[in-house]
């Protein structure tokens, strides 16, 4: 590609790629200091009760052990003892680790060791001799379901009359789904690395998704000034939702290097990363009433989810079922039940992810039951606006979705009737769902910064989960300030940066893209005023009538390198900052991303081994800035769903309250063997309302509807339908 093309649209490659790649990259466990400190966490053995004793004799003995950190010896935090919170924080009162000798639930943080080795610290937390007293303890959502309170979320009020409207109804249906626990896993695991400074601030690399989120939660914590405590997350090896909060590596981390004064890294095993936030288990009932023509004349969606007893997490699970689909009469109840375990976390798409299973499905279910095509069942309920907000849609290009999804997989060779398709010993079966994800945008800050030799750094808080931030941003300001990529660099990671939100929820782009592209554009016209001071064609010009290109700035047929510029004027940079927020004319609109996901599924009908051999997914998210990082998104988001759909499941010993699969040898997730042909394509959406660049986000929707297609490709395949997820081989048989 020309270096002066414009870089927006185009399939630039990751930048920092190759720093990855030669293992040049740093991570938040990765960083070295001379004499740094190791921590390793003690977890409870137990689900609830009390710490009766610890023993720390044994591991205090060992040389080289420095200090073993308990509810008994921790340093005192005044913040402690009050309420603090998180950007990402539920209602309630968020976990204190080491607070005091309450065991809230299972493997929970009890101590820390602290040694000059990692290796070492490990070996002396096994020799803690805990004393427990257990008490009886309730980690089944199933048993408990009946023990729900209303969820402090923003569920739509019921609207219409359901009730009259599904007794009255030509066809009624009352269907049950179930989805499991599901750890995130990211590659990387959990860790912090606090280097302590000689003033006694804090330097902290960090695993997280918002490194001002961090240096709040420490700054509350510790009684820290700002000044006194700078947070990094320059790489971060996915996260998925589990960075969006502090977890408590982090507190642990500070806690012994302020006690010590030294530094200190403490870093989560796989096993303890099934010890914090996680998408939570539900319980989802469907009832849908139509009319013989399809018409949805009725539609309930009740959902039951868990939390803890310390916080009420909640998500959007049933919100998308009055948005997706025009309904006039429409019931949403969302239910939690407090248990004996950590307090769950947003995970990619949360409740969108969750509540589509159960929507997606039930449509399915009417499809058949009706004997209308599910694509066609769901262009007869189209919906022109949000019905929850009684707004318009800024763009909606649905329609297209389906219709070059189901043209590309070739939907219309699909014979209806369930076990009708087959080769050989194998059924084939052919399911479709759609999806949708509110179209966010937060307030942001970027920071522009032109040096005399025409480099162009721009800069903001945020962070790079993997998504390709970094590479986004540059074509972004590259293409904002028309010089070449290779003279831009984006700079990240850093809470001592330009203000930026939490990086989730698919508003990345749209929030930092927004303030990096208003950046650049003030940028423009500082330079403009010194071209005008300095040069006689450009005096009169107005920053419309000027563009930049090439590295330079035009006016007419007279151009003047941006560079020159400044060397002239004598001035070694140029610099703006600016905050950028979401527009009012968004007010009036409803913004979201939808999709269309056509699946296949080969079955073997003797074994019940189940296939993924084919997957279409088009999408509708407005400006793709870049379809080769949008494309990988969707790619990963597709292999998840199919991870819901056949393989992901935390499994639980109600008996004990502890996860029993905690290890990605055990926890099962999809691998190569596992996938087959993924075909993402983007149709065309033009949306000049969401945002400045008119990009939506593709994190989140990628993910959303695919398990259900599988799911209903799974039935057309079989004639058997499976409602409890995930759809493992011994429910199949």
């Amino acid at each position: 590609m020309n270096s002066f093309a414009k870089p927006m649209g185009q399939p630039v490659d990751r930048v920092d790629g190759m720093l990855k790649v030669t293992g040049q990259a740093r991570y938040a466990g990765e960083f070295p200091e001379a004499g740094l400190l190791h921590g390793s966490v003690v977890s409870s053995s137990i689900a609830r009760g009390r710490i009766v004793s610890i023993d720390a004799s044994a591991a205090l003995s060992l040389p080289g052990v420095v200090m073993v950190l308990e509810h008994l010896n921790r340093p005192r935090l005044a913040s402690y003892d009050e309420s603090y919170a998180d950007d990402d924080a539920a209602k309630g009162s968020p976990f204190r680790p080491l607070f005091n000798e309450r065991i809230l639930y299972s493997g929970q943080p009890v101590a820390l060791v602290v040694a000059e080795s990692l290796e070492l610290a490990r070996h002396a937390g096994s020799l803690l001799v805990i004393e427990y007293q257990a008490e009886p303890h309730a980690t089944d959502l199933l048993s408990a379901q009946f023990e729900g309170h209303p969820a402090p979320a923003e569920v739509p009020g019921p609207r219409g009359n359901f009730q009259a409207e599904l007794a009255g109804a030509a066809l009624q249906l009352d269907l049950h789904y179930s989805t499991p626990i599901e750890h995130h896993n990211p590659m990387e695991p959990h860790a912090s690395t606090v280097l302590y400074q000689a003033d006694g601030s804090l330097h902290i690399h960090d695993k997280t998704q918002g490194p001002q989120n961090c240096q709040r939660y420490v700054q509350k914590v510790f009684g820290l000034g700002r000044e006194q405590v700078r947070i990094f997350a320059g790489y971060v090896g996915g996260a998925f939702g589990s960075g969006l909060r502090p977890q408590y590596q982090l507190p642990l981390a500070v806690m012994a290097a302020l006690a010590l004064k030294r530094s200190v890294r403490v870093s989560l095993t796989r096993q303890q990363m099934f010890t914090f936030g996680y998408r939570p288990r539900t319980l989802q009932r469907l009832q849908l009433g139509a009319a013989a023509n399809g018409r949805l004349l009725a539609l309930g969606h009740a959902a039951i989810g868990q939390t803890s007893r310390f916080e009420d997490f909640t998500e959007h699970v049933v919100e998308w079922s009055g948005m997706l689909y025009h309904c006039d009469n429409v019931q949403l109840d969302y239910q939690l039940v407090p248990l004996d375990v950590f307090t769950p976390l947003d995970m990619r798409a949360p409740g969108a992810a969750l509540g589509l299973i159960g929507l997606e499905c039930a449509m399915d279910e009417l499809a058949c039951a009706l004997a209308i095509d599910p694509v066609q069942l769901r262009l007869i309920n189209y919906s022109e606006r949000n019905q929850n907000q009684d707004k318009a849609y800024s763009s909606k290009e649905l329609r297209a979705c389906y219709a070059q999804g189901a043209e590309r997989f070739g939907w219309a060779r699909r014979n209806p009737e369930p076990r009708s398709m087959r080769e050989g010993r194998e059924l084939i079966g052919w399911g479709m769902a759609g999806g949708v994800w509110e179209a966010l945008q937060q307030k942001a800050s970027a920071k522009a910064h032109l040096d005399h030799e025409g480099r162009l750094t721009v800069s903001s808080a945020t962070t790079d989960i993997g998504t390709g931030t970094y590479t986004v941003m540059t074509q972004i300001a590259a293409q904002a300030c028309g010089v070449a990529l290779e003279d831009v660099v984006f700079v990240l990671g850093d809470s001592s940066l330009p203000a930026a939100p939490l990086q989730g929820g698919s508003f990345t782009v749209s929030s930092v893209g927004t303030a990096v592209q208003q950046a650049c554009s003030a940028l423009r016209e500082k330079l403009l005023e010194r071209a005008a001071a300095q040069a006689p064609a450009f005096q009169g010009a107005t920053p419309a009538q000027v563009h930049f290109a090439d590295g330079q700035m035009w006016y007419g047929e007279h151009g003047l390198a941006l560079a020159k510029l400044l060397r002239d004027t004598e001035e070694q940079a140029l610099e703006v900052q600016v905050d950028a927020e979401p527009d009012k004319k968004r007010d009036a609109y409803a913004t979201a991303t939808h999709s269309a996901v056509f699946v296949e599924v080969r079955v073997d009908e003797d074994l019940g081994v189940v296939k993924v051999s084919r997957v279409v997914s088009a999408i509708a998210a407005g400006r793709v800035v870049n379809p080769k990082m949008a494309r990988s998104q969707i790619l990963g988001g597709v292999v998840w769903g199919i991870g819901m759909a056949l393989h992901e499941e935390t499994q639980t010993d109600h008996n004990l309250g502890r996860h029993m699969n905690h290890s990605l040898a055990e926890y099962h997730i999809p691998v190569n063997a596992d996938i087959g042909q993924i075909d993402v394509l983007f149709v065309e959406e033009l949306d000049e309302i969401v945002n400045a660049l008119g990009s939506k986000g593709v994190g989140e929707i990628g993910i959303v509807g695919v398990a259900a297609a599988v799911a209903n490709a799974i039935y057309h395949a079989t004639g058997k339908r499976v409602r409890d997820f995930p759809i493992t081989l011994d429910k199949l048989l």
